[in-house]
């Protein structure tokens, strides 16, 4: 046997599992699995029964990953950290492509999600053409809200002059979205925003988007407003757009949403000595030693006073600014991307003798619906940034769950009509 089976196998591991997974299967330091992959030393013969057992395992350890074979293909499109990928990958889905511009984002995206065969992960989406994006059925996407150029679109109106999404969207990122479904035409379409995309710009830029997707591109299209509160302790708003490319019986009503949700203390590390010790996070956030969270995550005194001064400056002039003091029993308010600079939304109560202190971003992965599968290689600033732009996972796991029958039927239509057509051919 030659060396070159085991270095294959090692490549095809790779592209399910992280170098760290593989050393800890195998029983070999991280540095020696890298230096295999870089072909730096020869990867022994001896590992092949390792990595077959390894690749034929039967459940991935990958965050968020399906199981079986993939039921259907999807992109990725300003994919931040994979929160609407691991929604969908959840129900057998196998992401083909991603789009994300930002670097921190990237490693993040990267350390839970190696790309492996023919997959892609590419930077800015809108330099890309739309025709090298691979096939694929769904087309996931959080892309950020825009003001597009109305006054145009109303001039050619007023003036009878044909326009479409060219015009209307040109130059924001919901362009390149409206421009890849036009050149790949997935059987159904996913976006994610703000609640207030439906009122920004006083509700034209929805309607330019609700036009863009059924007028120009002919997509039945449904959308809602889902509270994450449904399923993490976090009350957060989000519009949900679907699409379809054929006529279906979608419904929201489908729509699984607990009426009783779980409270923060079911996601704060655990003092009682239960707190799961996990590799990747060691003592970074939770000292499992002392069974407390690091002393650095509690406020200091001048942080806690200005905070204080602050909120009550605002309740002297009758508004409802300042801190958000939040309880085991609490569903907090939105985390937001700039939670690194005071955590004043969410300040987690420790007592009358201790001042309240930030979530740790292992408490934030767990508010947003990630998986302790979930790696935070990159520093608190970026994960706190990260997770308060993510998404609710299990929203977007649920969505998927309802999405899918419906997938599978316009594809399931789709291919009995080019038999037909095929047959019809040879008749």
């Amino acid at each position: 046997m030659t060396l070159a089976a085991p270095l294959d196998l090692l490549r095809q591991a790779r592209a399910r599992f992280t170098q760290r997974e593989i050393a800890a299967h195998v029983g070999k330091d991280i540095k020696t699995v890298r230096r295999w992959e870089k072909g730096e030393t020869p990867c022994p013969s001896m590992l092949e029964p390792a990595l077959r057992d390894l690749l034929h395992s039967s459940g991935r350890t990958k965050a968020g990953a399906g199981t079986g074979d993939a039921q259907f293909r999807f992109i990725d499109l300003f994919a931040g950290i994979g929160g609407i990928r691991m929604g969908f990958e959840a129900h057998g889905g196998d992401c083909v492509f991603t789009s994300e511009w930002n670097d921190f984002s990237t490693k993040t995206y990267r350390e839970n999600y190696p790309a492996g065969g023919d997959h892609a992960l590419i930077g800015d989406i809108a330099s890309f053409p739309a025709e090298e994006v691979p096939s694929h059925d769904v087309l996931l996407g959080g892309f950020p809200c825009q003001p597009f150029s109305i006054a145009g679109v109303s001039k050619k109106n007023a003036l009878g002059r044909p326009h479409g999404f060219e015009c209307t969207t040109q130059g924001t990122l919901f362009f390149d979205v409206a421009r890849i479904i036009a050149a790949k035409r997935p059987a159904a379409f996913l976006l994610e925003n703000v609640k207030n995309l439906l009122s920004h710009d006083k509700g034209r830029t929805f309607d330019v988007i609700l036009q863009t997707l059924r007028d120009e591109l002919g997509y039945e299209v449904h959308y809602r407003v889902v509270d994450g509160q449904h399923f993490t302790p976090q009350h957060r708003e989000r519009i949900i757009i679907v699409g379809f490319r054929g006529k279906t019986s979608f419904s929201w009503d489908d729509l699984r949403l607990p009426e009783s949700g779980p409270r923060l203390g079911s996601i704060l590390h655990r003092t009682d000595g239960s707190e799961p010790v996990l590799p990747w996070d060691h003592d970074r956030f939770f000292d499992h030693a002392s069974k407390r969270v690091q002393a650095k995550y509690t406020l200091t005194p001048n942080l806690w006073t200005y905070l204080q001064n602050y909120a009550a400056k605002h309740r002297a002039a009758g508004n409802g600014f300042g801190f958000g003091m939040a309880y085991p029993d609490s569903v907090t308010r939105t985390l937001s991307a700039r939670y690194h600079k005071d955590g004043s939304e969410i300040l987690v109560y420790q007592g009358e003798q201790l001042r309240p202190r930030r979530l740790t971003p292992r408490e934030c992965a767990r508010l947003m619906g990630f998986p302790d599968t979930f790696r935070i290689p990159v520093s608190d600033t970026q994960a706190y940034r990260q997770f308060g732009n993510s998404v609710v996972m299990p929203v977007m796991r649920e969505v998927a769950r309802i999405m899918l029958p419906h997938v599978q039927t316009l594809l399931a239509e789709e291919m009995h009509n080019g038999s037909k057509q095929a047959l019809s051919l040879y008749s």
